[in-house]
């Protein structure tokens, strides 16, 4: 673990999120050796990243696809992965099991200098990382899917992850072009996702009580609450909304937030019943098997936002 900059780096699971990250460390100039455990996604591992990094180019957001993808060699077995690498990114399938089996054979064959990230939703660390060698090197790196055009990263450690590597590994995902945040300890679901649960509970128990359709309450946060978050963060959003800024937005309308909370104080478990009404109204709007074409939509979409976002003063 030497300065903020990579040499190498593994990544292990190289499914959509893998391959993702595959992407974010060799379009930063990163040497990249990717493995899946199934030999049907290794296969697919090369063309998936080109077809992104095309798409990528359409949009301005990378210059030679061609050198990028000559960065990334996907690899036939773990220890060629991992075994002398500066980082791992782990993005197996998030179950439990399966990420306490891949930690303990990578802290097995990894450098005892060696930083290994995990792309845990919301499974600490703690849960998997107990008994592997050199658990000390282990910690939580969740992105949001798709990584390579959503850089936020959150760096999550376990009771015994070693302090040094926090600010080491914000420094490198900093020099990558991703923007990590520091959990300073584990809580389920970490940051991002605890907000993003709060701002379902809500739609999904408007939803259930038919004060709007699912369509329309995706359009008070695509069209209303999503154009300012794309570029402020709550606390920045009510500290511009109020004249004399957050405490003034505080006195005028803490009371009514507090009496929102206050009347979702016993949330309800999604129902079948609720998500088959959900799931009903929405393939009505996209069939099952365009869901693909959609994801794909998506990621052209997020593209024209970063393309815009680089074109557009900082500050």
């Amino acid at each position: 673990m030497a300065g903020s900059s990579l040499q190498t780096v593994g990544v292990v699971g190289a499914g959509l999120v893998g391959s993702a990250w595959a992407i974010v460390f060799a379009r930063a100039g990163v040497n990249v050796r990717a493995f899946d455990a199934s030999e049907d996604i290794r296969r697919m591992t090369a063309a998936r990243i080109r077809a992104s990094l095309e798409d990528m180019a359409k949009a301005g957001l990378v210059d030679s696809v061609d050198a990028i993808c000559s960065r990334v060699t996907v690899v036939d077995d773990l220890r060629a992965a991992v075994a002398d690498v500066d980082y791992v990114q782990e993005s197996v399938f998030e179950r439990i099991p399966e990420k306490r089996e891949v930690s303990e054979a990578i802290g097995a064959l990894i450098r005892d200098d060696a930083v290994v990230g995990s792309s845990s939703s919301g499974i600490p660390a703690s849960a998997f990382t107990e008994h592997a060698p050199r658990r000390e090197r282990f910690l939580i790196a969740h992105p949001v899917n798709p990584p390579h055009l959503v850089p936020l990263v959150e760096l999550v450690p376990a009771p015994w992850t070693d302090p040094a590597i926090l600010p080491w590994l914000r420094s490198v995902m900093e020099a990558v072009g991703q923007a990590p945040i520091v959990v300073n300890r584990e809580i389920e679901g970490f940051i991002l996702n605890r907000l993003q649960g709060v701002l379902l509970k809500e739609a999904w128990a408007l939803f259930e009580e038919g004060y709007a359709s699912a369509a329309d309450i995706d359009l008070c946060v695509s069209q209303g609450l999503g154009l300012r978050w794309s570029f402020m963060g709550p606390f920045e959003t009510i500290d511009l909304n109020a004249p004399g800024g957050v405490d003034d937005y505080a006195r005028r309308l803490g009371p009514l937030y507090h009496s929102i909370a206050q009347s979702r104080s016993n949330p309800r478990p999604w129902s079948p019943e609720l998500i088959e009404r959900a799931r009903s109204e929405r393939r009505a709007a996209l069939a099952q098997d365009k869901l693909p074409e959609r994801s794909a939509w998506r990621d052209r979409r997020l593209m024209a936002l970063v393309a815009h976002r680089r074109s557009q003063p900082s500050e």
